[in-house]
């Protein structure tokens, strides 16, 4: 089995709280299951999720002037084939959880493992993210 969540599924994400919600019970079903398997004596049934930084989806397009999804904007914007590739490599090789790009995975659980540091440094984070959007917007409109 392979999902594809979002980075969202790891930590929170201000001004897109349904969204991240949607994504940590991608991320909580897959896990739970892969647990389950094992429990039951499965070992040859794999569970991996995929989580993505940003991807340029037309979703994205439609978002490049709200505050509220700055978020979408604050790390890396993948390209749909980039994931798809990495899905293809965890489709051959499963990986429990896999995160694209892999450094963005540490910055989220670190973001994540520390809930009050997170909300203290809400503001910046938002801040570099509102920035990576209005970089974004320049470059899909020119």
């Amino acid at each position: 089995m392979l999902n594809v969540a979002s980075l969202a599924a790891l930590a929170p994400v201000s001004g897109e709280g349904i969204y991240a919600a949607s994504k940590h019970a991608v991320l909580g079903f897959s896990l739970s299951t892969a647990i389950d398997l094992r429990r039951a004596g499965h070992r040859k049934v794999r569970v991996s999720t995929v989580c993505p930084d940003g991807m340029w989806t037309p979703m994205l397009y439609e978002k490049l002037d709200d505050p509220e999804a700055a978020m979408s904007f604050s790390g890396v914007l993948l390209q749909p084939g980039e994931v798809a590739d990495v899905v293809a490599e965890v489709a051959r090789c499963p990986k429990l959880v896999r995160v694209v790009p892999r450094w963005r995975g540490l910055r989220c659980r670190l973001y994540a493992a520390a809930p009050s540091v997170a909300v203290r440094g809400a503001k910046l984070v938002e801040w570099v993210a509102r920035a990576g959007q209005r970089r974004a917007a320049k470059r899909l409109r020119a």
